[in-house]
């Protein structure tokens, strides 16, 4: 193998460039041409091919986003695109490719591997909601994004006697949610998987308030089945919570900033391995950090189901939530 590409697609996570250097420098280790794919499978169809060397990704382990760019493309959803996709990688004579992404963007991935073209993933996503691996790339800068703001909206929370009620990011997984709540020392958590009614929201916090707490902290992951705007209503109809009711909704801080050394170290590992299995010549594989050590899982097992979270992590947040 002497010519692979490397692409970001999806939404993009913190760690994303720090994985575009490992490939490429894991590909030159190798003696092995890398080219850059601009906006994911837009690109790919586009023939937007960029040739990276060691210049081409200095000084890019520390950046937010994705030197590559990013973009969501039906077309390459369908049939026709994703055969289009395939004639041109052949016309640029590229023998297999790295895909960075979350859910989507490995269905795109598989797509390739199961029309007999080279495809290795590594996983990003700040949802960390994909199986199979222990923790996806930018999981961990989100979670220090969303304590931060935390720490801020308490000391507001606590001057102004208020109860927040802060909106983070997951789509249909709780894990952000769930953790910052631990960390941030929320009182409550609603998740995706374990959606906690709107009266029980209030009753938390009326039992926060009696018990003479200065300030209380609601989190909510965006993918539950009712809106902020219902929870806002709901509580300040109820004169028994006590405090006034703010709502914060982070939003795409969560998904920006400099990675985290965890973030950065996990995608340099993660790189590296990629192009290892492409030189084995292996296909159709997510890397993963499995425990403390790298290996890899199919794709398509890894898009089986989403990451599940541990019922005693659910616990640990009800005991500390107290």
């Amino acid at each position: 193998m002497k010519k692979i590409a490397v692409m970001t697609s999806g939404g993009d996570s913190p760690g994303m460039n720090a994985a575009i250097r490992a490939v490429v420098r894991g590909g030159l280790e190798y003696g092995i041409e890398v080219y850059g794919i601009r906006q994911g499978y837009t690109g790919l169809l586009g023939g937007d091919f960029m040739l990276l060397g060691s210049r081409e990704v200095s000084g890019i382990v520390q950046r937010g986003g994705t030197i590559l760019q990013t973009a969501r493309n039906l077309e390459f959803k369908t049939p026709q695109g994703q055969k289009k996709g395939l004639r041109r990688l052949n016309e640029r004579g590229i023998e297999g490719l790295v895909v960075i992404g979350g859910d989507g963007s490995l269905h795109g991935a598989l797509a390739l591997h199961k029309l007999n073209f080279p495809v290795v993933g590594i996983p990003a996503s700040i949802d960390n909601d994909i199986a199979g691996t222990s923790m996806s790339i930018g999981v961990d800068t989100a979670l220090n994004t969303i304590i931060e703001a935390l720490d801020r909206i308490r000391d507001t929370a606590s001057s102004h006697s208020r109860a927040f009620l802060i909106e983070v990011m997951g789509r249909s997984c709780g894990y952000l949610a769930l953790v910052s709540s631990i960390l941030g020392g929320a009182e409550v958590v609603s998740t995706p998987d374990h959606e906690v009614p709107i009266e029980k929201i209030a009753a938390t916090l009326e039992d926060a308030y009696v018990r003479g707490k200065s300030h209380a902290i609601a989190i909510i992951a965006e993918g539950v089945s009712y809106e902020m705007n219902d929870v806002v209503t709901a509580l300040r109809d109820n004169p028994q919570v006590g405090f006034d009711v703010r709502v914060s909704i982070l939003g795409h801080i969560q998904r920006g900033g400099n990675p985290s050394a965890f973030d950065r170290f996990l995608a340099s590992r993660m790189g590296v391995h990629a192009i290892e299995v492409l030189h084995e010549g292996r296909s159709g594989l997510m890397v993963r950090l499995d425990g403390q050590e790298m290996g890899t899982c199919p794709i398509e097992e890894a898009l089986e189901n989403n990451r599940p979270i541990g019922e005693s992590t659910y616990e640990l947040a009800r005991i500390l939530s107290q």
